[in-house]
């Protein structure tokens, strides 16, 4: 099957693993020869709370990834941004509504350096039973489970 891009960022805290970033990056895999996953730093991700370790979430996305992909790089963000903003050869970025305005924010510092701008791909939230979006905030408050259902 051919890919619509070469290369694509996706990034995010990737914290207890669920369902909704099972569909992040499955889209960036559907769409791009190359994918290129950020991983938010221990400080960087740490802003949300008490999350896993940088390694510990890392170590997650590859042991999801490995046995079905090849094509796939991991690596950890201390900003936003992370190598979208510097490397001319992404073609496309894949975010959730919750991300969209950092793409906007890559695009904007991408034409600023005289890059082209990335192909945003937005996916929506996946919802939990209750039709509340699936998220790691949820998961650690015991409300729902990594597939969203629920646990109260």
């Amino acid at each position: 099957m051919v890919k619509k891009y070469k290369k694509v960022a996706v990034g995010g805290t990737f914290d207890k693993f669920h369902y909704g970033h099972r569909e992040l990056i499955g889209k960036a895999f559907e769409i791009g020869e190359e994918v290129e996953i950020g991983v938010t730093s221990n400080a960087f991700g740490g802003l949300k709370g008490d999350i896993d370790s940088c390694d510990v979430r890392m170590g997650n996305l590859n042991n999801f990834l490995k046995g079905s992909h090849a094509n796939f790089h991991i690596s950890r963000l201390d900003d936003p941004f992370g190598p979208s903003i510097d490397d001319p050869d992404y073609d496309a970025i894949v975010v959730s509504l919750e991300t969209e305005p950092n793409a906007h924010k890559i695009n904007e510092i991408r034409e600023n350096k005289g890059m082209k701008p990335l192909d945003i791909i937005v996916i929506n939230f996946v919802l939990a039973v209750d039709d509340v979006p699936i998220s790691s905030t949820r998961i650690r408050a015991g409300e729902i489970d990594k597939k969203g259902r629920l646990l109260k």
